[in-house]
């Protein structure tokens, strides 16, 4: 049975997708599997929903949202501070309480946020990349710091570790060059960020990983036409 407007809340954890619909509230629970995420998926399309929201849940909602964008839905993906937030500020929500599909999806048609760019996994790929370069270049800063104070014998070890790191460092870097030069796109863009004086290669990555519409064909795929 379709509405007028339908809004879909998902709470994803490890093993279920909780699923909330508004103003119905009508609620099911399917597996976070292959199967169960394309029944989910079939569902949504019977109902025909204004809007899919889900948390950002460390990594776990990076299937569904690529299986529904295949599907032809549009999710939107939301930090969960700002669902608590909104839950606490309506009297829904007490301090300790979980939050659950149907206050997601509460949320939804309360709200309404707005449909943004996804990035491809590509570009996710490229973003992870980056991050664990800026992770190593904290632990070398990290280590240096301790090598200027260390006694004697503990700064073999600190040496020892640093040109791990070193070696670490190199191959995300490596990584990285490779991955902008096999797209296209990025090669691209990458030839023209590295033209403006002061922009290095380290600054043009983290444009690319950082502003998906950068690394995407048309400007980024959105979620909704």
């Amino acid at each position: 049975m379709k509405f007028p407007e339908c809004f879909v809340g998902i709470d994803v954890s490890k093993e279920t997708l909780d699923v909330g619909i508004r103003p119905t509230g009508e609620g099911r629970k399917f597996a976070h599997n292959e199967e169960g995420l394309s029944e989910m998926a079939e569902w949504f399309q019977s109902l025909g929903p204004q809007l899919i929201v889900l948390e950002a849940t460390g990594g776990l909602e990076t299937e569904p949202l690529h299986v529904l964008i295949a599907r032809g839905l549009f999710p939107v993906l939301m930090n969960p501070r700002q669902i608590r937030d909104f839950a606490k500020a309506t009297g829904t929500l007490a301090k300790t309480d979980k939050i659950d599909a149907q206050i997601i999806a509460r949320f939804a048609e309360a709200v309404r946020p707005e449909v943004r760019p996804l990035s491809t996994p590509e570009a996710q790929e490229l973003e992870a990349l980056n991050t664990r370069r800026r992770q190593i270049v904290g632990m070398l800063t990290a280590e240096k710091n301790r090598l200027c104070t260390a006694p004697p014998w503990i700064r073999k070890e600190i040496q020892a570790h640093l040109r791990w790191l070193e070696k670490c460092l190199d191959k995300v870097n490596k990584e990285l060059r490779d991955r902008i030069k096999k797209n296209p796109l990025w090669r691209e863009k990458d030839e023209i960020l590295r033209s403006a004086p002061g922009v290095g290669p380290t600054t043009s990555t983290t444009l690319l990983s950082d502003l998906p519409e950068l690394g995407t064909v048309n400007g980024g795929r959105r979620y909704r036409p």
